[in-house]
């Protein structure tokens, strides 16, 4: 996948759950993020943000709405006091009608290992690799996605390199965690990231394609 535009497509079907809040402005465009909720399998949801320019929101992002959206899923830095945080958007490029036949949140990326992954198990010895992908946009950019990958296909990713180039299928999903302050207080705070369904290592001349990746175990 040479085209940029290609390396990084999500389509999302979902609930408007927070009205559009005023987010930044680009060149005279002004941006607004709105929370969208999007069915897993498992009947529990992921609270997802969004963001969406003036120009698309037309009627669609009413609390309650149910829309589909498709675009990237983007990266950028946020100042945080003295540090700064690794922030996660869906940046949409186009809106369409809710559609309940489709799947209600695919996401495709292709991109190069960035830090190297890191392998673990559970208390449930569950197994879990997270990965970081750089994965290259217009403009000489770059968005940094965190990944997690499960079962086989995390100890086949704990087997990369940082600077190899893969192909990946998921979804994006929310997940709460809690953290420890300085001052020992914890509060529950929100990451995003891909779970991952398939992934693969781009080689030259490869012939293989995602459809040949085995589905990621169910647990």
């Amino acid at each position: 996948m040479n085209n940029t535009s290609l390396n990084n497509l999500v389509t999302l079907c979902g609930e408007v759950v927070t009205a559009p809040t005023y987010y930044h402005e680009i060149f005279g465009e002004k941006f607004y993020e709105v929370q969208l909720a999007v069915d897993r399998l498992s009947g529990m949801q992921d609270v997802l943000p969004i963001s969406v320019s003036e120009r698309l929101l037309g009627n669609h992002f009413f609390l309650g709405n149910k829309v589909t959206v498709s675009g990237q899923f983007r990266s950028y830095n946020k100042t945080v006091g003295e540090r700064s945080k690794l922030m996660l958007t869906v940046f949409v490029k186009d809106v369409l009608p809710f559609d309940e036949t489709l799947n209600p949140n695919q996401m495709y990326l292709t991109g190069y290992i960035c830090k190297p992954p890191i392998y673990r198990t559970t208390p449930f010895s569950r197994e879990i690799a997270d990965v970081l992908v750089a994965v290259n946009r217009q403009y000489n950019k770059s968005d940094y996605i965190p990944c997690i990958v499960w079962g086989r296909n995390a100890r086949f990713a704990a087997s990369l390199s940082v600077g190899q180039q893969i192909q990946i299928v998921g979804r994006v999903q929310s997940r709460n965690y809690q953290k420890r302050l300085d001052d020992e207080t914890v509060v529950t705070r929100t990451a995003y990231e891909v779970s991952v369904s398939k992934i693969l290592l781009v080689e030259d001349n490869q012939q293989d394609t995602l459809e040949d990746v085995p589905n990621q175990e169910i647990i």
